[in-house]
């Protein structure tokens, strides 16, 4: 019986492809590359445009961590303190390593704190519910010998939002940088 219908199947298919259109339709293939790309195009370009956003969020903490390294050293050598730098002075110093990539003015957060021990020292940034919480930011340079942990907080806006729940960590498509030094000054005059 299976048999029969194969055959009989077989020989319906050699018939409509004797047709003249059957035919032609069969073999004219102008527009599949076309076809193909579009199918293919929005994964592609969203992954592209992924890939670049995750790089260029990889590039600025790279960026913010050179600028922690570069501009802790003030304190740490005693040269903001003994020249009276203010908090608003030592963002200024760390605006001038970071100058065109990042909005100093808007989304740049410093946070200088002295402790006693290493062990005391916290890191943990200020988020409460997805914000970054700034309104009680210190600026305490210590004293020579002083234990002294700097971060900078930056909030980095996400523009591929297919991807912003993997590397979005803060409201409204944001992912928060957050470039630490902790340190002991030296023991400066």
């Amino acid at each position: 019986m299976f048999k029969t219908v194969k055959a009989t199947l077989a020989r319906h298919a050699r018939r409509l492809l004797r047709a003249g259109a059957t035919r032609r339709f069969v073999r004219h293939q102008d527009a599949s590359a076309a076809v193909e790309f579009g199918l293919v195009a929005a994964p592609f370009f969203a992954m592209v445009f992924a890939i670049m956003e995750t790089a260029f969020v990889f590039f600025a903490g790279q960026t913010l961590e050179a600028a922690v390294a570069n501009t802790s050293r003030l304190i740490m050598t005693g040269q903001a303190q003994t020249a009276g730098y203010s908090a608003a002075d030592f963002k200024n110093a760390v605006c001038a390593q970071i100058v065109a990539l990042f909005d100093c003015t808007n989304s740049l957060y410093v946070s200088v704190q002295t402790y006693t021990t290493f062990s005391a020292a916290t890191t943990t940034p200020p988020v409460t519910n997805g914000q970054l919480n700034t309104g009680n930011l210190p600026y305490a340079p210590g004293g020579p010998g002083d234990i002294v942990v700097v971060q900078l907080y930056y909030q980095w806006p996400i523009y591929v939002s297919f991807f912003s729940d993997n590397l979005a960590n803060l409201n409204g498509n944001k992912r928060l940088l957050v470039a630490t030094a902790a340190f002991r000054n030296e023991p400066y005059q």
